[in-house]
């Protein structure tokens, strides 16, 4: 994980994969299907593949399996997640001809579908870096024709849940600046809770 103890991070992005190995696949296999995804999935969030010069732009990455998940029309597999000083930094390292590299080597071989939502993240506070262990609580709102009126509302529903649990240790919420392929998502945010069991106990009550 990489972080800049004197930056803040101004951008938060969530990008939900669905890792499933295509059948066409030379690595196919039900029994490795899981474990090799996951291990794909982990290289391309580590920072050996990249040069400094572009790892320099992303304050921090990490990635993990999703679990669980609350939407049944929502199957992905797995969560990366990732922090920017601001959006040209974004724009930067996803343009980059090697992340691009990475992408095409690490990902695609193994990702048959693909949701990200950025957002500002706004009075940010707290460490860049997500502490190791923790549980990231990813929520996305798609809100219907009647309700972006009362859009500055629901944000600022979100971003009280902090308040009402403790065990959320950090929170962003923001309106989704890249709609390219964020599914109609335009609200998201990202929690850091301490642990999955937290995590579960913030899902009995909302």
């Amino acid at each position: 994980m990489l972080a800049f103890s004197s930056s803040v991070a101004d951008i938060d992005s969530g990008s939900l994969l669905m890792a499933v190995l295509r059948s066409s696949s030379p690595l196919a296999s039900k029994s490795i299907g899981k474990a090799v995804a996951d291990r794909l999935i982990s290289a391309s969030a580590s920072p050996s593949p990249l040069p400094p010069l572009l790892r320099h732009h992303r304050l921090h990455i990490s990635a993990g399996p999703v679990a669980p998940c609350r939407s049944a029309s929502l199957t992905f597999t797995h969560l990366l997640h990732s922090r920017y000083r601001s959006k040209s930094d974004l724009a930067s390292y996803t343009d980059d001809p090697a992340h691009v590299s990475v992408v095409n080597n690490y990902d695609k071989p193994v990702v048959d579908d693909v949701m990200a939502v950025n957002w500002v993240a706004e009075g940010f506070s707290g460490p860049v870096a997500v502490p190791p262990g923790s549980s990231l609580r990813l929520t996305v709102m798609k809100l219907k024709e009647e309700e972006e009126a009362g859009k500055g509302e629901i944000l600022g529903i979100a971003r009280g849940m902090k308040e009402k649990f403790d065990s959320i240790e950090q929170l962003t919420v923001g309106e989704n600046f890249s709609p390219g392929r964020s599914k109609g998502f335009s609200i998201a945010s990202i929690g850091v809770v301490k642990d999955l069991e937290s995590n579960a106990k913030i899902l009995d009550h909302v």
